[in-house]
């Protein structure tokens, strides 16, 4: 795997996005989905990767992740699951080429409004897609765990989402969480929002300009734009990555 990218500014959230090659639905089969998984766990215990919320999907994944401050821990942590599952289902299909596109797309979040709003985006996303009608019934994401967490093998950060969310345990936020995902049903929240997976960062117009600023003179030819409350931070002409190329 490439060296990271070196765009980093500790202590963010940030949401991963990582596609297929060519959209390709290397992901079809739950076994393949449940060995990314299996990777996604050997990553938080071998580096301590945060996990706030994950979703599986048939040609892409997402991952919410909160950086402890350890530089490499992220970037670490993306060779790990995407190398290995690439290497493994080639190895498996006796096939040759890339399983991933080039970079995965890494959008920094502000821990507040914003964080749950992307928690729910993520796990809305087979929703969206017309496979299932409730996040309960698709198990390859965070939704589930949520509401029962794992006493092994737990891929969540549960001290991090208490902590983030504010909440003092997790029975408490399990029937939060379910109340927000039952309002974006019945609100029809069932569009493709770019911003979350488009964007530098999303978040308060302080919290974007001070990304902006944290980026230094890697932040030039980006732009903030102001959509009911929420701002966004562009570059132009590509996507802002953060993490290793593939």
């Amino acid at each position: 795997m490439p060296r990271a990218n070196r765009h980093y500014i500790p202590g963010y959230v940030w949401h991963i996005t990582h596609r297929c090659h060519k959209k390709e639905f290397l992901l079809k089969f739950a076994r393949d989905r449940r060995l990314w998984l299996q990777w996604l766990f050997e990553a938080r215990k071998r580096y301590g990767l945060s996990v706030l919320n994950y979703m599986v999907t048939s040609n892409h994944i997402h991952l919410l992740v909160r950086d402890n401050g350890e530089r490499d821990v992220i970037s670490n942590s993306v060779q790990l699951f995407a190398g290995r599952m690439g290497q493994e289902y080639n190895q498996r299909k006796n096939r040759k080429g890339a399983y991933w596109e080039d970079r995965y797309h890494a959008t920094a979040v502000e821990t507040d409004k914003h964080l749950l709003q992307c928690m729910i985006y993520i796990d809305m996303n087979m929703v969206r897609a017309g496979v299932v009608k409730h996040p309960s019934e698709w198990p390859f994401s965070g939704y589930n765990e949520i509401q029962a967490p794992r006493e092994r093998y737990a891929l969540l950060d549960y001290e991090g989402l208490k902590e983030l969310l504010n909440v003092k345990a997790m029975g408490d936020l399990a029937g939060a969480y379910r109340g927000w995902i039952e309002d974006a049903l019945v609100r029809g929240d069932r569009g493709r929002d770019g911003k979350w997976t488009e964007s530098v960062a999303v978040g308060s117009a302080s919290f974007v300009n001070e990304t902006k600023e944290k980026l230094g003179n890697a932040g030039k030819g980006r732009e903030g734009i102001g959509a009911d409350g929420s701002y966004e931070l562009r570059e132009t002409p590509a996507p802002y990555h953060f993490g290793p190329r593939k």
